[in-house]
């Protein structure tokens, strides 16, 4: 095992944790931000309970308190109990990020029982036909029942709503489902292109006109809804002038672990090249967030280009994403595209036509790849 270096004290601490428990999923969507080639990190590969229950020790004594159970579906582990107990003894506020598949009324009482503070259950769409097609799956009548009984059962009501071209004329009917749900948060939340939604991105993208309705109808419910239910809308990156402020920062605040016990600074992370990404099978959670030469790449401004390094706003939005960086100028050290003083910000105004060229019926529409191992093994004999 690694131990811990001498610069650490200079450092932040990771304040969240996101263990992606597996990339196993019932789901099949077309936006899943899981890497293409998941079928590769089978079950064998995955942490064993074990490991799970040090990485959370280690990463609690570094100070992280906010912890995501995640996936792939992480119902799909015969452990979740037990890795949330361990948490919830530990200290940490746990939040089990789900589709609601693989869940039924006596494992949200046992989630309860063993600490869980949080579920956030996810839906496709506000009607059943495209809810199940986006999912791949006859999903949407149970996810139904299991966002009644999380409400039931006293936990907040927390839904999840990914929009894209295919449901975001639906997003007054998402919110009225919302309402009808008795929930207390809902995010709406634009697709962001990685992963699966990388490729399916010209089929996924709205328009312009499309998101400017869907805020104006989010903002009415916000208004409307005030005290009663938190509405988040968040626009895609592609439409701002301005990149986000993405992950607070490279090796700031996030600590995400794969499946197979990779480390990462965020979870989009694994595609960038001339970075080898640490494991907590050959590390500690100390040594990783403060010594490994990948968490410490792109933290400070050393490693920025013009006009990253000389501009007044890097304090906030730290360049943008690395990964958006890398996908759209094949150097993750460029300025993030999105921002409008990149000199490759063309390069997001050519998705945005390209999208919008399909979109209007004047480019061939390719059908949608959805997310299942026959997939992710023809892309990667694709890209080999």
């Amino acid at each position: 095992m690694t131990t811990v270096g001498s610069n650490s004290q200079n450092l932040p601490k990771p304040l969240w944790l996101l263990a992606e428990l597996t990339y196993a999923c019932p789901l099949q969507c077309p936006y899943c931000s899981n890497p293409m080639d998941f079928d590769q990190y089978t079950r064998q590969k995955e942490l064993s309970t074990e490991e799970w229950i040090r990485v959370l020790r280690e990463a609690r004594q570094m100070g992280a308190i906010q912890l995501g159970f995640s996936g792939g579906e992480p119902l799909v582990r015969q452990d979740l109990t037990t890795l949330i107990a361990e948490a919830h003894q530990l200290g940490y506020y746990t939040n089990l990020i789900t589709s609601g598949v693989g869940m039924d009324v006596s494992r949200v009482a046992e989630f309860r029982s063993a600490g869980l503070d949080h579920i956030q259950v996810s839906f496709q769409a506000s009607s059943e036909e495209l809810n199940n097609f986006i999912a791949g799956t006859q999903a949407f009548e149970h996810k139904l029942a299991m966002a009644r009984e999380v409400k039931k059962q006293g936990y907040p009501m927390v839904l999840c709503f990914v929009l894209h071209r295919e449901n975001i004329e639906q997003i007054q009917d998402i919110l009225e489902l919302a309402i009808a749900l008795e929930a207390d948060y809902v995010e709406l939340a634009t697709a962001q292109y990685y992963g699966w939604a990388w490729e399916n991105r010209n089929q996924l993208m709205p328009t312009r006109e499309q998101l400017a309705a869907a805020e104006e109808i989010a903002h009415e419910y916000q208004a409307k809804t005030q005290g009663k239910m938190k509405i988040y809308y968040v626009v895609p990156d592609y439409y701002e002038n301005r990149p986000k402020a993405c992950m607070n920062g490279w090796g700031a605040v996030f600590l995400t672990i794969a499946p197979d016990g990779t480390a990462l600074p965020c979870h989009e992370a694994r595609q960038l090249p001339n970075l080898e990404f640490p494991n907590v099978r050959d590390a500690s959670v100390d040594w990783i967030w403060n010594e490994s030469p990948a968490f410490n790449a792109f933290r400070g401004d050393d490693w920025m280009k013009e006009p990253c390094r000389s501009c007044p706003e890097k304090g906030k939005d730290f360049g943008g994403c690395r990964c958006q960086a890398y996908l759209l100028t094949g150097d993750a050290r460029n300025a993030d595209p999105v921002c409008s003083l990149s000199p490759h910000h063309e390069q997001v105004e050519a998705v945005v036509s390209a999208a919008r060229a399909v979109n209007l019926g004047q480019a061939e529409a390719k059908p949608l790849l959805f997310r299942n191992p026959q997939n992710a093994k023809r892309w990667r004999n694709s890209n080999t």
